[in-house]
Formats: structure tokens, sequence, C-alpha cells
């Protein structure tokens, strides 16, 4: 208590400074109760940045890519495709909230109408499997236009704890039951950058939820952990320079491989949730 304030009581009744000592509980109280309430507030802070930091990346690698297709430069769009791409895959829980962009940006042929097709994968098959860029420079526009409007509108987002549980989960469910196949990037078989970006991104959502996943069940998040180190080490042997080999590079025991230790990874991970619990 300062000087000042001790002169003071002298003038005050003792109803007054009773009633003055029992608000100071009281604006103490509040900071702790609002912390209770939102104890994933900063989790959730650190994901966006993550997430966007993402977005901005696969923006300004659209930007080199698309301009390379409407610049009639086969090998450079070619060379920056599945890089451009993984940006986007490792932001899927975010980027997919926009169920109108996201057909425009990633839909593969027989995803939407034959007339609505556009995107990445429309110009991969331009690309990869017709060896052109021609015919195909209004689709590298839209394309643009599709991500810069993703940027802007993932700013109004609203990200929550159970869209990261949710979202580390599925993304890993995409890898196992569908890009496995090699049906994601069919013409430039380029599906082992997406399969690392998809781990990449489901990676960052464990990191971030662990404190607290560790308090709940420590063994849950060992075993979590070691599954990723798993998973990792078979995409780390299919490193080739920068980037990785084909999947038509795979014997279908190393694509059995990958596929069961994604599915190991994927049942501990669903059980993640048990944080919102606790």
């Amino acid at each position: 208590m300062t000087h000042k304030k001790t002169l003071a009581i002298s003038l005050l009744s003792l109803t007054a400074l009773l009633a003055a000592c029992n608000e100071q509980p009281t604006k103490t109280a509040s900071p702790a109760t609002k912390t209770e309430a939102d104890p994933f507030e900063q989790v959730v802070a650190d994901y966006r940045t993550y997430a966007i930091t993402e977005l901005d990346q696969f923006t300004e690698k659209t930007e080199a890519f698309t301009t390379a297709v409407k610049d009639g430069d086969l090998e450079q769009a070619k060379a920056l495709y599945a890089p451009a791409r993984m940006h986007y895959e490792r932001a899927e829980p975010i980027a997919e909230v926009f169920g109108d962009l996201d057909p425009k940006i990633d839909a593969r042929e027989g995803d939407v109408k034959a007339s609505e097709w556009g995107g990445y994968h429309r110009i991969e098959q331009g690309l990869f499997e017709k060896g052109t860029t021609k015919g195909y420079e209004a689709y590298a526009d839209q394309l643009m236009k599709d991500v810069h409007l993703l940027r802007a509108k993932v700013e109004t987002v609203e990200v929550t704890p159970e869209l990261l549980v949710t979202g580390a989960t599925d993304l890993l469910n995409e890898v196992s039951t569908s890009k496995v196949t090699g049906e994601e990037d069919r013409y430039s078989h380029t599906d082992l950058y997406d399969f690392a970006a998809n781990v990449q991104g489901a990676e960052k959502i464990y990191q971030l939820l662990n404190p607290s996943l560790t308090k709940q069940d420590e063994a849950l998040s060992e075993e979590i952990a070691a599954r990723f180190k798993d998973v990792n080490a078979l995409l780390e042997a299919k490193k080739k320079g920068d980037g990785y080999v084909l999947y038509t590079e795979l014997s279908k025991a190393d694509v059995k491989q990958l596929s069961q230790a994604i599915n190991e990874l994927a049942e501990p991970l669903s059980k993640m949730g048990i944080v919102l619990e606790g």
C-alpha cells in the first residue's frame, strides 16, 4: 500500500474501507477466469499464423506457376507444379472451409462437371499428359483469381480447437483412403509431395496441441510422436533432391508400407480430441 493510500484511509469510514477491500479479489479474479475459459487461445492463434503463412507462400508460388503457363514455359511450369501445391496441402483444414473455392482450385477430373473443371489439376493434365501450355492460359488466369480470393477470405475464417483435431485426422485419412491410389496427381505422378505436405500439416497441429495432450495422456502423445517418426522416415527414403521420386517409381510393397504406416498414425491421432475433454 502506498503512502498516499495510507493517508486516505484515515478519511474513510469503516464501511467504505471494507467495501474497498472487498473489491480487490473481484479485480484480480477476472484474468484467471478468462484464461481458464479459453486454454487453447494461443494454440488457435499459432495455427492461424501457420496456415496463413502457408497460404501466403501458396499465393506467391501460384503466381510464378501461372506466369510460366501463360509465358509458354512448359518445363518451368512442370517444375513449379508440385512444390507450389504443397503449401495448399499443408493448410487444407482451413482451405477446405471454403467449399466453393476448394473445387475450383483443387478438383480432379470427375470431381466436378467437365464444363466446370479448372484449377491446378486441369492445368496438370495439359502440362504432363498433353505436353503443352497452349490453351491453358485462361485456366491459369482463373486459378490465380481463385487463389487470391481464397487468401482474402481466409482472414475471416474461425479457427477452433475442434477444427484442428478433425483437420489433422482428415489430412491423413485423405492420404490413406484416396491419395494412396495415385489418383490425386494422376498426370504428373507427384503424389509424394502431397503425402509429405499432408503429414507435415497434421504434425504441426499435433505439435501445437501436444502440451495439453501430454497432460491428459502422455502415452498417447508418445505413440503419436513415434508414428510420425515412422512415416517421416519412409517419406525421407523417397526424397530426390529437394523433392520426391515419382509415384510410379514406387513398388507395390512401398505403397503398402506407406499406407500401413499412415493408417497406424491416423488411428492414435484420431484420439487426440481427448485434449478438448480435459
